[in-house]
């Protein structure tokens, strides 16, 4: 780990002496790139600087402690050498966490799509309760939510709803949630008083810029029509609705929230990219099987992750076997110590992967 921290202080001290040369600072672009990977390597060459730091003054106090006959000077170095090595283990892990393999998509805005699984018209309005529930949790982070396109059933429930989260590390945050999440509720239309047990499928997938993902004009059929609301009915009277079929794929996205074609077409277009995005990612993730091992769970769009049980007032983890008794402040967007859960067991799982690797 040492000889890591050294390369990349050395690399730091380069980025430093070019960024300093006054022919790099006339070309904005090569000077932008510097200043990126500068930046990016700051915290960790801090954070090793101050690991340093204390190692030299723990090694000066055990000197000294070795060399005093003074019981009170005894007492006070002693208590300075425990306070140190605490502050040195800290420093330790804090380096091993930064050296972890970055998710390059962490930072990115996201696009998410909740569809009702199983129970019927319970399912929709679950659905319905996981978007709030994000929204609620974007809203806290300071995130913007817009809605791509929904499809709402008569009783305020969704079959499909897709939203875009923009926000400085939407994705490093909402990633784990993509899975079967399940709830178990009496509905309000059950008169018997019965739990009814229904699911609903979440897909977060990373935004894909149009420069990370050239979609050529001639891989797409693109259809329009006219947009229908819950049961069918005609809610515009112009041909609005934008449905388009990625021919090389077999993908198709439809979108008809918007009464303009153009902003349909342009939604349709992001969540399309980002589809293609992920399914590209799956396919190079399937080519190193390992890097799949390494997530919280598979993140098997299949796999049940989490139940929510109304009646007894709790939220389990399923990958991380983590029960939470306040279900009300979790469907309300307090997501925090899930989510938080959810990173630390990945992070751990990375760490013994690279003491694996070191050791293997």
């Amino acid at each position: 780990m040492l000889e890591k921290l050294q390369s990349l202080e050395e690399r730091y001290e380069d980025l430093n002496r070019q960024m300093s040369d006054p022919a790099i600072f006339s070309d904005q672009e090569a000077y932008q790139k510097l200043a990126i990977a500068h930046a990016e390597l700051e915290e960790i060459v801090v954070k090793y600087r101050e690991y340093r730091q204390v190692e030299e003054d723990l090694a000066s106090a055990k000197d000294m402690l070795r060399e005093t006959d003074e019981a009170d000077f005894e007492a006070m170095l002693k208590a300075e050498i425990s306070e140190l090595e605490e502050r040195l283990e800290k420093l330790e892990e804090e380096l091993q966490l930064l050296l972890l393999p970055q998710d390059p998509n962490d930072e990115k805005n996201v696009i998410v799509e909740i569809r009702a699984g199983t129970g019927g018209e319970e399912a929709a309005l679950f659905a319905g309760t996981l978007f709030r529930m994000y929204s609620r949790y974007a809203e806290a982070q300071r995130w913007n939510v817009d809605i791509l396109s929904s499809n709402a059933t008569e009783l305020g429930g969704f079959k499909e709803i897709i939203f875009m989260v923009e926000g400085r590390g939407a994705y490093s945050k909402l990633k784990f949630e993509s899975g079967v999440h399940r709830v178990q509720r009496i509905p309000t239309t059950e008169a018997g008083g019965r739990i009814h047990t229904s699911t609903a499928t979440v897909a977060v997938l990373p935004e894909a810029e149009e420069v990370e993902l050239h979609i050529e004009p001639n891989e797409l059929k693109i259809d329009v029509y006219r947009s229908s609301g819950p049961g069918g009915q005609s809610v515009n009277t112009t041909d609005s609705a934008v449905r388009i079929t990625h021919l090389p794929t077999g993908l198709v996205v439809s979108c008809q929230d918007e009464k303009s074609q153009h902003k349909n077409r342009e939604k349709a277009m992001k969540i399309l990219r980002a589809r293609l995005f992920d399914l590209l990612q799956e396919e190079a993730e399937r080519e190193q099987a390992e890097a799949r091992r390494s997530q919280v769970g598979t993140g098997e769009r299949s796999e049940r992750i989490r139940t929510y049980n109304f009646p007894q007032g709790r939220v389990t983890d399923h990958r991380i076997g983590l029960t939470l008794y306040k279900i009300d402040p979790i469907v309300d967007g307090d997501l925090d110590e899930i989510i938080e859960a959810l990173i630390t067991a990945h992070q751990v799982e990375q760490l013994k992967e690279m003491a694996e690797v070191e050791h293997g």
